[in-house]
């Protein structure tokens, strides 16, 4: 059983390989995520995988200087995001970091929890990017197993603020990333 980092790790690997295989050219396609079109929820993805994700190993917020950038407009932005991911990725690594209670801004949370949610927002993210710009997307059974927790978990709460959609039906033979997906409103 891999731990949540090993899990992290991986999936910052598959949304990196996505990231850097979208072309500037589908920037105003559309993605599964209907308010957004792909440099949106690149924009999205960045931000929220990789910057904030390393602020919340600290307890810390993400202010306008990120919320308001536009890094698929910077050159090199793949790189960075990769780069971004793996200081990210270090500042969750210290035993300390997931024995704590995270600051979100609305209270503490478990340091699991919050992992397993940015986890889901990488997943999920990252499986939109890859079918809005016709690439693969793969993750192991046992991250999707993580994610289809966490969507489960937080389902009806994302429903509230309207970042998931609701539920899609599927067939019994789904996989756990379809069933995840589906219950985020989400077809596979």
């Amino acid at each position: 059983m891999s731990t949540i980092h090993e899990q992290l790790t991986e999936a910052a690997d598959q949304a990196a390989r996505v990231v850097a295989g979208t072309d500037a050219g589908r920037f105003t396609d559309k993605t599964p995520c209907a308010e957004w079109d792909v440099k949106e929820l690149l924009n999205h993805l960045i931000l929220w995988t990789a910057y904030s994700f390393e602020r919340r190993a600290r307890s810390e917020q993400v202010g306008p200087d990120l919320t308001e950038r536009d890094f698929a407009s910077e050159p090199g932005y793949a790189e960075a995001y990769r780069a971004q991911l793996d200081r990210a990725l270090a500042a969750w690594a210290p035993a300390e970091v997931w024995e704590s209670e995270i600051d979100t801004g609305g209270g503490k949370t478990p340091a699991p929890q919050v992992a397993e949610m940015i986890l889901m927002e990488m997943v999920l993210h990252g499986w939109d990017l890859a079918t809005a710009t016709g690439q693969p997307y793969e993750i192991s059974d046992e991250i999707a197993a993580t994610v289809a927790k966490a969507v489960e978990a937080s389902a009806e709460m994302y429903r509230q603020y309207d970042g998931f959609a609701a539920e899609v039906a599927i067939g019994q033979d789904a996989t756990t990333l379809e069933k995840a997906l589906a219950v985020s409103g989400r077809s596979a």
